[in-house]
């Protein structure tokens, strides 16, 4: 029966662990956002900050209930045990997820910028070229 607990416990505590390392990348990503969402987004931004903001005090709180339990029940080295888990996950979610979000936020940065030279080239050509027919005749 503690068994099950404990494992339920393991489990809640690496989706809280994903919970905090996510509310920390989002707030990372709402103080320097990508500059097409700073272009075209800009109420995102401001919510998304305020978000999470809210998450991150949410969180704070939770962290500081989650030490006085884990302390008391297990001692503080079951607290410095979970929060070199917590560096172990955070790392690892970092690698995994965030730098494919970054990767994706790169692609569509140069997609777009590509786009908006081809458009540009192309009316320039056109005015050259209208300019060069109106001088033809």
């Amino acid at each position: 029966m503690a068994g099950r607990e404990l494992d339920a416990m393991a489990g809640d505590l690496s989706k809280w662990m994903g919970a905090v390392s996510d509310v920390v990348n989002i707030e990372k990503r709402a103080k320097n956002p990508p500059l097409l969402k700073k272009l075209f987004y800009k109420d995102s931004i401001e919510s998304e900050a305020i978000e999470a903001f809210a998450a991150k005090k949410k969180l704070q709180s939770q962290r500081d209930e989650l030490k006085t339990f884990i302390t008391f029940s297990y001692g503080t080295a079951a607290w410095d045990e979970l929060l070199q888990m917590e560096g172990t996950i955070r790392k690892r979610r970092q690698k995994e997820v965030y730098e494919a979000q970054e990767r994706r936020d790169r692609f569509i940065f140069w997609v777009v910028l590509i786009l908006i030279l081809v458009i540009g080239s192309g009316l320039l050509s056109l005015f050259a070229y209208g300019l060069y027919v109106l001088d033809s005749s």
